[in-house]
């Protein structure tokens, strides 16, 4: 089959034939891939931020967003049959240790993650486990979800515990529209009644994040935190979550945050420094943000059924994949890069 390959770390990825994966146990699930995201991670991973971290062996292939059809199962699979459209949580877990346990499965401690330290799905096909899949509502195709699998299921993990604590009347920034922001905006538009303030310096970012729900769209200009202190009578925001984590972002979303306030940090790239007495007479708190759970990627489901979230993306075919990653690094993809195999 073809597959997109890392074949060496600041490099680029490689499309090559290697063998169709198979079911190697019980509950294992082949996916004949649909639809693959294509994720600023991506990026990371070939640029070796990654490799400490996954010990990979290269060449392997990329790619964690991914939707698709049953293709084959372990004779120990009953979730799922052959022909099932499904969307798949970017996690293999063994639902035996404590975190999984504790339904927390995305901290499992024995997992395997396609895409990044196991083959993923820039593919035709994909090897994952009946605890991985989501089977698919009849209106969704997985070119329509297949980026939901991670960017959004990273956006509704955040936005769920904001929208846990934000009260009416209260303000909460989103920092970034681009691919996994235009979906947070959805997310917590259908999850709370908090003022939505976006902040992003592109501006069809901001028009689509006017037309996805935002209430007030703020260009990040220079004058950003002052219009943002402007719309919160003076006081900052209740909640800050931060879809880009880096050029600044956090020095600036930590200004436009109140006392108590909680900055969710989703985008990474910068460290924070802030000093300790800041935090402490101000009492704000950093919660950081790890993909999601399945039981989050099946919640996803229901909201982008009901029409409530949807992707805006980019589609392009498996063999013009450079084309993808080329223009994700320049800016120019409006929601995500998608690849059909």
């Amino acid at each position: 089959m073809k597959a997109v390959q890392v074949v060496a770390y600041h490099q680029n990825l490689q499309l090559t034939d290697i063998d169709e994966p198979t079911v190697q146990g019980p509950l294992d699930v082949i996916v004949k891939v649909g639809a693959a995201g294509v994720c600023r991670t991506d990026l990371h991973v070939i640029e070796g931020q990654w490799e400490e971290k996954s010990g990979v062996q290269l060449p392997y292939t990329i790619g964690h967003e991914n939707a698709g059809w049953v293709h084959a199962i372990g004779d120990a699979v009953t979730n799922v049959k052959i022909g099932d459209k499904v969307i798949l949580h970017p996690l293999m877990t063994c639902g035996l240790c404590r975190a999984c346990r504790l339904g927390d499965d995305v901290h499992c401690e024995n997992n395997q993650f396609p895409g990044i330290n196991t083959n993923g799905g820039y593919a035709e096909y994909l090897r994952t486990s009946a605890r991985s899949c989501v089977k698919l509502d009849d209106s969704l195709e997985p070119a329509d979800v297949a980026a939901l699998a991670d960017a959004g299921l990273t956006a509704q993990h955040a936005c769920a515990k904001a929208a846990r604590v934000l009260r009416p009347g209260e303000t909460c920034v989103i920092i970034g529209a681009g691919g996994l922001g235009h979906i947070g905006i959805q997310c917590m538009k259908a999850m709370s009644s908090a003022t939505l303030v976006v902040v992003d310096r592109n501006p069809e970012a901001l028009a689509l994040a006017k037309e996805v729900g935002a209430d007030h769209t703020v260009p990040a200009d220079g004058t950003h935190i002052d219009a943002v202190l402007r719309l919160t009578g003076g006081s900052g925001a209740e909640a800050v979550l931060d879809f880009v984590g880096e050029g600044g972002a956090t020095n600036e979303g930590i200004a436009m945050l109140r006392n108590a306030g909680n900055y969710y940090v989703i985008g990474y790239g910068e460290n924070i420094d802030v000093p300790t007495i800041d935090i402490i007479s101000t009492e704000i708190n950093f919660i950081g943000n790890l993909v999601g759970s399945f039981t989050d990627l099946r919640d996803l489901m229901v909201p982008a059924a009901q029409g409530k979230v949807k992707l805006h993306t980019a589609q392009y075919k498996l063999a013009d994949f450079q084309q993808a990653i080329d223009d994700l690094t320049a800016g120019k993809v409006r929601g995500r890069a998608i690849l059909i195999p």
